[in-house]
């Protein structure tokens, strides 16, 4: 028999910045939002909180653009400083469109303008936010902290919301995940008629991102969710094992 899943949002009233002590917050937030962790949790939490704790803000006075980011600047309408930090933050570039880069960013994530974001991050129009540098490993750390702290066994998601292809509006995928299995597999299993699965692999942490973004929003000051009661494989994993490789992917 399954059990009711639960999204719990938590609201933070703290502005997350490289001083803050990002364990002490959740923990108190969560506690401030009247609940507790229990083992088997999954806490989901929005990049943007991460990668301002890990220093990934950046002043775009600072950023001196090549030649190259220029010229492509001008050629797409874009901003040649916020160009210059999508080129350092690839692998590739994938496509260029009126005013969007899609590129494959050193952690083999395809996005556009290299997962760089300049909503909710400050009032100055020159601030920008780039993607944490390991985010698997700043999931597992927070994971392990947790665990120091409560003695709870749990999950941690860190998300990000991409676009897809062939899909209009954008919706919340993991982007680093600790303690959980990225792929729900089913294959060799019977469906409900007997007949043997060969391909079905279920992306189950990008399934549980999308859930807890029906709570977070981008506007109400909730970075951080809980999700309970959801039947997962508890490992050690990366969420590389989603990451479609090159000459598999038939997008490009």
């Amino acid at each position: 028999m399954f059990k009711k899943i639960e999204i719990i949002p938590i609201y933070l009233n703290i502005n997350i910045d490289k001083k803050a002590k990002l364990l002490n917050i959740l923990l108190e937030s969560i506690k401030n939002n009247n609940q507790i962790i229990k083992n088997g949790d999954i806490i989901v939490i929005a990049q943007k909180i991460i990668s301002k704790n890990e220093g990934r803000s950046v002043n775009l006075n600072n950023i001196i653009p090549s030649s190259r980011s220029i010229e492509l600047g001008r050629k797409i309408n874009k901003d040649p400083r916020i160009v210059e930090l999508i080129l350092q933050e690839s692998r590739k570039i994938i496509r260029v469109f009126e005013n969007i880069i899609i590129t494959e960013t050193h952690h083999g994530f395809i996005c556009a303008n290299a997962g760089i974001d300049q909503s909710n991050v400050s009032k100055s129009k020159n601030r920008v936010l780039l993607l944490p540098r390991d985010p698997d490993k700043s999931a597992d750390t927070i994971r392990k902290e947790i665990y120091e702290k409560t003695r709870k066994n749990i999950a941690i998601l860190i998300t990000d919301t991409f676009g897809r292809p062939f899909r209009m509006g954008q919706t919340n995928i993991a982007i680093g995940i600790a303690g959980i299995n990225a792929l729900k597999n089913y294959k060799g299993k019977p469906d409900m008629f007997g007949k043997i699965m060969k391909v079905t692999e279920i992306a189950i942490v990008d399934e549980i991102a999308g859930a807890a973004e029906l709570v977070m929003g981008k506007t109400e000051g909730i970075p951080i969710a809980i999700v309970r009661n959801v039947n997962y494989s508890p490992c050690n994993s990366s969420i590389k094992k989603i990451i479609r490789e090159e000459n598999k992917d038939i997008f490009r």
